[in-house]
């Protein structure tokens, strides 16, 4: 299937937009200039035609072959709320962690292994580990996984203890003077901004001021004066 897969992404691909894609994401892996949607429709197909494991197989496949809509694919592959049993799918995700190098993939993957750490709050204990990984993307990727944890409107208790664990891990790095990682907990405090604005407050009250001053302008951007 993986042979079949790749030749369908190639097809689909454009090489004026895989040179722009490509500067775009300033990566000097192969880009084939297929947009997003296009890879997510593909992956759906793909999804609904083959079992599990062999979405799974089909997942890691995609992911070693170094491209970048493959590795898109292989993301959206496992973007799925509902996935029974779901251990070897979260292994998965978390297997490529250290092979980012780029917030695009990263983000392809986290928004696939939220649904993972929301079906099983647990899976917050290997994340913590991401925190002080000396690879800045994994430490990245800590954040991006759990924003969830800063949408919810009505959270239960388990879900407020997880809220309060990574902000507990977003004022570890606090003094990490990464523009991705300051941008990271800007993100998570503005979108938690609009959800818990208490919380978000108090947050910004005992870290903003570690924060650089363009992470500290973008998280308090939904708080009112």
């Amino acid at each position: 299937m993986i042979a079949a897969a790749l030749a369908e992404l190639e097809a689909a691909g454009d090489p004026a937009r895989a040179v722009e894609m490509a500067a775009y994401h300033k990566t000097t892996r192969r880009c084939l200039g297929v947009p997003v949607p296009v890879v997510s429709a593909m992956a759906d197909g793909w999804r609904a035609a083959c079992s599990l494991d062999d979405r799974l197989t089909l997942a890691a496949a995609l992911w070693q072959i170094d491209i970048h809509e493959a590795r898109v694919a292989a993301a959206k592959l496992l973007t799925q709320a509902r996935i029974r049993p779901d251990d070897a799918a979260w292994s998965l995700i978390q297997s490529w962690v250290p092979d980012f190098d780029g917030w695009a993939l990263a983000d392809h993957v986290c928004i696939a292994g939220q649904k993972r750490l929301v079906a099983d709050l647990s899976r917050l204990d290997a994340v913590e580990g991401w925190t002080t990984s000396p690879h800045m993307w994994t430490r990245r990727a800590a954040l991006v996984i759990t924003l969830p944890f800063a949408k919810s409107n009505v959270p239960k208790p388990a879900e407020l203890a997880a809220r309060d664990r990574v902000l507990g891990w977003a004022a570890g790095y606090a003094d990490d003077r990464d523009w991705f990682i300051q941008k990271a907990v800007a993100w998570w405090v503005r979108d938690l901004s609009k959800h818990d604005a208490p919380r978000a407050r108090a947050f910004l009250a005992a870290h903003g001021a570690r924060l650089k001053p363009f992470a500290a302008k973008e998280a308090v951007k939904y708080l009112t004066p």
